[in-house]
């Protein structure tokens, strides 16, 4: 693909499924035990702070007992070839807060609803890497003030960087979306904004989507199937 120089990539939850991390909005998902509106949400936090905090420990908990997949293996192989060519760009924009494309080796990677492993000092607005607890308020390293929350983006809430992942989109040739459900905006609307553009747009889900229509192409599988095939395919075999 010769003609392919910036590349936008948006992962979602299907890609860290087959890594064993719950999605949200599978049938077995996080939020049939809890309700959105009591773990999610700034209120939630206000009106029961213990109820949002253990459920974030719990999470943040169980994603450092999984490892990366070979989607996000190679991912982070496309992330470390394209750096090499003079000219191209690649940016992975992720909706998950957990850190297995780091951990794979990518090293451009946009958390646009922050990580599990970060928490977030509402007193200085100082954000810490944070790989425990936060039941028991321990005090922020940099105010030692103890209000501290995770670093998520909750519903109500903007997503981090829109800006530079909007600068990103018009200065692609390609943006490729992989394991989303088409859902959640703004990430949901940003093939609009590729077609708009008349950005080459591409889908790699386990099955179509609530956007799949917006895509110059779709395909189906599992993240840890499709996604090497095409990595492979772009790097030229």
């Amino acid at each position: 693909m010769a003609d392919i120089r910036n590349i936008v990539i948006l992962t979602g939850a299907g890609i860290s499924a087959e890594s064993g991390i719950d999605t949200f909005r599978d049938a077995g998902g996080l939020w049939e035990q809890h309700k959105v509106e009591d773990v999610a949400t700034p209120e939630a936090f206000e009106r029961d702070p213990d109820l949002v905090l253990r459920f974030y420990d719990k999470r943040r908990e169980a994603i450092q007992t999984k490892q990366p997949n070979t989607a996000h293996k190679a991912l982070a192989r496309l992330d470390e070839e394209w750096a090499r060519k003079p000219g191209h760009e690649l940016l992975i924009v992720t909706q998950n807060v957990d850190d297995l494309h780091e951990r794979a080796g990518a090293g451009r990677v946009l958390h646009m609803h922050g990580t599990h492993l970060n928490a977030w000092c509402t007193a200085c607005d100082v954000r810490t890497p944070w790989n425990g607890p936060l039941i028991e308020r321990p005090p922020c390293p940099a105010c030692g003030t103890s209000a501290l929350r995770p670093d998520v983006v909750w519903f109500g809430e903007m997503p981090y960087e829109m800006e530079r992942i909007y600068s990103a989109l018009r200065e692609a040739d390609l943006f490729v979306s992989i394991g989303t459900s088409g859902a959640v905006y703004p990430a949901a609307g940003f093939v609009q904004e590729a077609r708009s553009m008349r950005i080459r747009t591409l889908e790699l889900n386990l099955e179509a989507s609530m956007g799949s229509r917006w895509f110059h192409e779709s395909r189906h599988g599992p993240a840890t199937e499709v996604v090497p095939q095409w990595v492979e395919e772009i790097l030229g075999g």
